[in-house]
C-alpha cells in the first residue's frame, strides 16, 4: 500500500507544480501582452485592422526639440489619456514599431516612464523621455504615439515616432497634424539656435554619438582683442560688417556664404579671436570643429544648414587641408575631398560662414587656399608689435602692479614673442613676486626669474611650445 500512496503523491504533486508554472507563465504572457490588450481597449469599437501607423525619424541629436514639441502639444487641444513607459526585449537596433504592438507580434512589457536630461545651455537642461507611449485624444478621435530609439553601427542614431489612428480622413488629419507639430519645431530648432555647439562622440568601438556638446564661453570684448588695426578692420568689414548686411547683399543679388582663412604662428590670437567672434554676433549660431573631426563634416553641414545663419569653424585645417603631394594615404584626400564638395556644394543663398586657421598655410591644398568661393579672405596673424606687446602686458597684468620701468621691461624683452608667450611670461612673473613679497607689485627681477625659468630651464620644448621664436632666446643669452 506504501507504493500506491507514493504514487498518488507524486502525481498530486505533479498535478500541483504543473498547476503553478501554467499560472506563471499565462501572468508573464498577460503582462507581456499587457500593452497590446490596453491599445485595443482605447479604439475601441474600431478594429486594430482597421487602423493606419505613421513612422517618422529624426536626428538623434535634436531629440531636445522633438521632446519640446511633444510637451507643446500635450499643453494644447491634444489630450493624454495615458501615458506609460515602454520596454522590449529586441529594441536595441531597430527600435520599438507600433504596428508590432497593436498586433501583438512584439512582446513589450509596461515600466516607469524614463527620462534623460539633455543640457541645452541654459538654466535648466531638457528632460527627454526614452521609449514612451502616449494614449491620446483629439476631438474624441483616439491615437496612439510611441516614441523609441532607433541606433545604427555607426552615427548618432535616430528617433523614431509612429502614431496610430482610424484609417479615415480625421484618422489621417491627427497623424498629419501631429507631424507637422514636431517638424515645426525641429526645424525651428529653438533649442540650438544661435549657440555655440560641437558634435560629442562615445569612446565606443560603434562610434555611436551621444549628443550636442553646447559650449558657454565667457564674453570677449573688442578691446580684450590686441591685434594690429588692419586686421582689426579686414576682420570688421569680412565678418561682422558682412553679416549685418547679408541680407541687404542677397536683395542686390550677391552671395550670402563666405570663408576665411586665419593663418600665422601657434599662440598669437586666432582661437581667442574666434571667440570674440563667436559671442559678438547674436543670433548666429557657431559651429566648432577641428582637423580632427572631419569624418563627421557632413553632420555638421547639415546642422549648419538647419541652424543658419551660421559660423563653422575648423581649426587646425591642414591636418586634412595638406596640399595633395603630402597626403600619407587615401583617406586623407577622402576627407580633403568631402571638406572641399561640402563648400562648393552651398547655394549662394546659404547663410554660412567658413572660419578656417592653420598655423602652416604653406601646407594646403592650392584648391581650397587659391580658389575664389571657398577661401574669399585670408588674415594674417603676425607676433604683436610693440604697441601690441605693450597693450597685453596692460590687459594680462591688469590685477596687479606693474611698474614703468617693469612694462617697458615686458615689452622689449619679448620681441618677436607671441601672445600666449607674454600672456604666460606675466603669469609666471606674479608667481615669483607672490614667492617674494606677494605685495601685489611685480619687480624687474620677478620678470628675469620668469625668463630664466621659461627659456632656460624648461629647454627648446618649453620655449617654442610658448611660442618664443629664436630672436629671443638669442638676445637674452639663452
Amino acid at each position: 500500500m506504501a507504493w500506491l500512496w507514493g504514487i498518488l503523491i507524486g502525481l498530486v504533486s505533479g498535478f500541483i507544480v504543473a498547476g503553478i508554472v501554467a499560472t506563471i507563465s499565462r501572468r508573464n504572457s498577460e503582462k507581456a501582452h499587457a500593452i497590446y490588450y490596453l491599445l485595443q481597449r482605447h479604439f475601441r469599437p474600431t478594429p486594430i485592422g482597421e487602423l493606419r501607423v505613421a513612422s517618422r525619424q529624426f536626428p538623434m541629436r535634436m531629440r531636445a526639440d522633438v521632446q519640446r514639441a511633444f510637451d507643446a502639444m500635450f499643453n494644447g487641444d491634444l489630450t493624454v489619456a495615458r501615458l506609460l513607459g515602454v520596454k522590449c526585449e529586441h529594441e536595441y537596433y531597430q527600435g520599438i514599431e507600433l504596428a508590432h504592438l497593436l498586433t501583438g507580434v512584439q512582446e513589450a512589457t509596461q515600466i516607469p516612464v524614463q527620462y534623460e536630461e539633455v543640457n541645452v545651455g541654459e538654466t535648466a537642461p531638457v528632460r527627454v523621455q526614452d521609449s514612451s507611449l502616449w494614449l491620446v485624444r483629439d476631438k474624441q478621435r483616439p491615437g496612439a504615439i510611441l516614441l523609441s530609439r532607433v541606433r545604427v553601427y555607426q552615427g548618432p542614431g535616430k528617433v523614431r515616432i509612429d502614431i496610430a489612428a482610424p484609417n479615415d480622413d480625421a484618422g489621417d488629419e491627427l497623424v498629419q497634424a501631429i507631424f507637422a507639430r514636431i517638424e515645426e519645431l525641429v526645424r525651428l530648432a529653438p533649442s540650438y539656435r544661435g549657440k555655440i555647439l560641437s558634435l560629442e562622440s562615445a569612446e565606443e568601438y560603434s562610434g555611436e554619438g551621444t549628443g550636442l556638446t553646447v559650449h558657454t564661453l565667457a564674453p570677449v570684448a573688442r578691446e580684450q582683442v590686441i591685434l594690429p588695426d588692419e586686421t582689426l578692420e579686414l576682420l570688421d568689414r569680412n565678418v561682422i560688417n558682412f553679416v549685418h548686411r547679408r541680407v541687404r547683399l542677397g536683395e542686390l543679388g550677391q552671395s550670402k556664404k563666405k570663408g576665411l582663412l586665419l593663418f600665422g604662428p601657434p599662440g598669437v590670437g586666432k582661437t581667442h579671436t574666434i571667440r570674440y567672434l563667436s559671442t559678438s554676433m547674436p543670433g548666429q549660431t557657431t559651429l566648432l570643429m577641428t582637423g580632427e573631426e572631419v569624418g563627421m563634416l557632413t553632420e555638421y553641414m547639415s546642422l549648419a544648414r538647419l541652424l543658419q545663419p551660421s559660423i563653422v569653424v575648423i581649426e587646425d585645417v591642414d591636418l586634412i587641408a595638406r596640399s595633395r603631394e603630402q597626403h600619407e594615404g587615401p583617406c586623407t584626400e577622402v576627407m580633403l575631398n568631402k571638406l572641399l564638395n561640402e563648400m562648393d556644394g552651398l547655394k549662394d543663398d546659404a547663410e554660412i560662414l567658413f572660419i578656417l586657421t592653420t598655423n602652416r598655410p604653406q601646407d594646403l591644398e592650392e584648391a581650397l587656399a587659391a580658389r575664389p568661393g571657398r577661401i574669399d579672405q585670408a588674415i594674417e596673424f603676425a607676433c604683436p608689435n610693440e604697441e601690441g606687446r605693450r597693450k597685453l602686458a596692460q590687459l594680462y597684468g591688469r590685477r596687479v602692479r606693474l611698474p614703468s620701468d617693469v612694462e617697458d621691461l615686458l615689452v622689449t624683452q619679448t620681441e618677436g614673442g607671441s601672445g600666449a608667450f607674454i600672456k604666460e611670461l606675466i603669469r609666471r612673473s606674479v608667481q615669483f613676486q607672490m614667492e617674494r613679497a606677494d605685495d601685489g607689485v611685480v619687480a624687474r627681477e620677478d620678470v628675469q626669474a620668469a625668463l630664466d625659468e621659461l627659456l632656460r630651464r624648461g629647454g627648446e620644448v618649453n620655449a617654442r611650445s610658448l611660442g618664443a621664436p629664436l630672436g629671443i632666446r638669442c638676445r637674452l643669452g639663452f
